[in-house]
């Protein structure tokens, strides 16, 4: 089992304190591991682990509990007076009808002192009900499949002598989603994990919790976005595209429909934001899937179209390593990632190949209309150093495997 310690180091500090811990995201990114892997962390620090309090909605077990009040009374049933504390471990919480209020009130309980770790594969989650009771009472950690710096170390398990070009290739192919690993990556069992992973998101996380009832066009507008993932466009493209196949829908039932997917952490949504005239643009913008590896499942042509699964790869990676990332306009011209974090702002383009003048031109002549100081970088698969003008060239694959603490000063040495 991967340690991901990476989230276990962005949660630590807010162990025993009076917030709410919520980790979200796409159904089997690894929220369930992460429980567990914050359970060792309590027993590391010598906390008895009768003082957990662990419950898994998805199971039957538990399927009496999915009511506030029920659940509430069943965990103050399993505490006693020979512990002042208590850590709650709520597992796909969603499940629960008006869950925010048994958790506030367990926050706010005069007795025991409860520390309370919560998961959701829903972005619904966190709105609602939710800002009344839990106001300035909880923080969200996305938990997001594997990385390749991950995905890397965990292969490693079972094959030491694996290459990092390999590993990546097949990173490529696979994507993050940490139970491929128990699959050992065998390529028909885990496209089919992947395909029957798909059907569980949009049955239980988008069209159950919407009470969409045109499966069919949900799954038509998904591979239209998916398909087109790094690309710019508008619900009214789609909407012409579906004209042009003889079958009208109304751009309000495509943009119901995709936000149903953004709230199931199954695409994100990137905005584009003009560099020259410092606003943030409304049309044409750009869509991510969580795991490229889904794509592949459901798509089959991720080598096919690898410039689009790198940008795919790059904009996650930055998500995971704390940056908000939109996309650049520069007059007709278009930044892949503007990522900012805190005062750090950071430009990123991104090609499989600078095989060509042409390419090369392409990458980087945008960056050299930005007139800042901030750090300016191409990352492609080639070997050789191609840095120009003071902007940064540097090979995607160690891009990945860099350390994510020390991002910007391992890409300036």
């Amino acid at each position: 089992m991967l340690k991901r310690d990476e989230y276990i180091k962005q949660i630590v500090p807010f162990i025993n304190k009076d917030v709410i811990k919520v980790l979200t995201g796409i159904r089997r990114s690894g929220k369930s591991v992460m429980l567990k892997l914050l359970m060792e962390e309590l027993k590391k620090r010598k906390i008895n682990e009768n003082q957990f309090i662990y419950i898994n909605f998805e199971n039957l077990k538990y399927r009496n509990l999915k009511n506030y009040e029920k659940l509430y009374d069943f965990i103050l049933n399993k505490v006693n007076k020979k512990y002042k504390n208590y850590y709650i471990f709520l597992d796909e919480i969603q499940e629960v009808k008006e869950w925010e209020r048994c958790v506030n009130s367990l926050r706010v309980n005069e007795e025991f002192n409860f520390d309370i770790y919560i998961t959701g594969s829903n972005a619904k989650l966190l709105s609602g009900q939710l800002s009344t009771y839990l106001a300035g009472r909880y923080i969200e950690f996305v938990v997001y499949p594997f990385s390749f710096k991950e995905f890397f170390e965990i292969i490693q398990e079972k094959n030491q002598e694996i290459k990092v070009k390999e590993a990546f290739q097949n990173y490529v192919k696979f994507g993050g989603m940490p139970f491929l690993h128990n699959l050992d990556y065998n390529f028909e069992a885990s496209m089919q994990y992947l395909q029957d992973l798909y059907a569980s998101i949009i049955l239980k996380d988008i069209t159950q919790r919407n009470n969409i009832r045109d499966t069919d066009l949900l799954e038509r507008i998904i591979n239209y976005v998916v398909m087109n993932i790094g690309n710019t466009f508008s619900a009214t493209s789609i909407s012409k595209f579906f004209k042009s196949e003889n079958r009208k829908v109304a751009t309000e039932t495509i943009l119901n429909y995709i936000k149903a997917c953004e709230e199931a952490f199954l695409v994100y949504r990137v905005a584009r934001n003009d560099l020259l005239g410092k606003k943030i643009l409304n049309v044409n913008e750009k869509y991510y899937i969580a795991d490229h590896g889904i794509r592949e499942a459901i798509m089959e042509n991720n080598q096919k179209n690898i410039n689009q699964v790198l940008e795919n790869i790059v904009y996650f990676e930055m998500l995971r390593r704390g940056y908000n990332v939109k996309i650049g306009k520069v007059d007709n011209l278009e930044v892949d990632f503007v990522c900012k974090k805190n005062d750090e702002t950071i430009y990123i383009q991104v090609s499989y190949l600078l095989a060509s003048e042409d390419t090369k031109e392409r990458e980087f002549s945008v960056l050299e209309n930005i007139k800042d100081n901030y750090p300016k970088y191409v990352l492609s698969t080639d070997e050789f150093d191609m840095s120009r003008n003071g902007i940064k060239h540097m090979n995607l694959i160690e891009f990945l495997t860099k350390d994510s603490r020390n991002f910007k000063n391992n890409l300036c040495n």
